[in-house]
């Protein structure tokens, strides 16, 4: 059984983090709740750690809530990667590694997120 077939919800996380555009960025909670999770940010966190790198969908674009990169305990460069990736795509980071969220923050239309129910 794979991950995704234990956690439906992992589904409905991807759906929502496909939708974030090359330079703008999503914090977990944000993702959790336009997925129809509440109060599940973690399991954001978990969903995204168990992509395999033939999936589409742009994890770097999800960030903490204080627009920091929060680095994977089993891969130790991937915070180096996920900002390497980000400024990519036009995303600037201050002098202390943060994202300026008011500016960068995604912040979807009415239709632009996919309804959670639609699973």
């Amino acid at each position: 059984m794979t991950d995704i077939e234990r956690h439906p919800n992992y589904l409905r996380i991807y759906r929502v983090v496909r939708r974030i555009p090359a330079g703008r960025v999503a914090t977990y909670g944000q993702i959790a709740a336009l997925a129809g999770l509440p109060g599940h940010a973690r399991q954001v966190g978990y969903a995204l750690f168990h992509l395999t790198p033939d999936e589409d969908v742009p994890w770097q674009r999800v960030v903490n809530s204080r627009g920091e990169i929060s680095a994977r305990s089993a891969e130790p460069d991937s915070g180096q990667l996920q900002r390497a990736i980000l400024e990519a795509e036009g995303v600037r980071f201050d002098d202390s590694g943060r994202i300026d969220m008011e500016r960068l923050r995604w912040d979807p239309g009415p239709g632009e997120v996919p309804d959670p129910a639609s699973n």
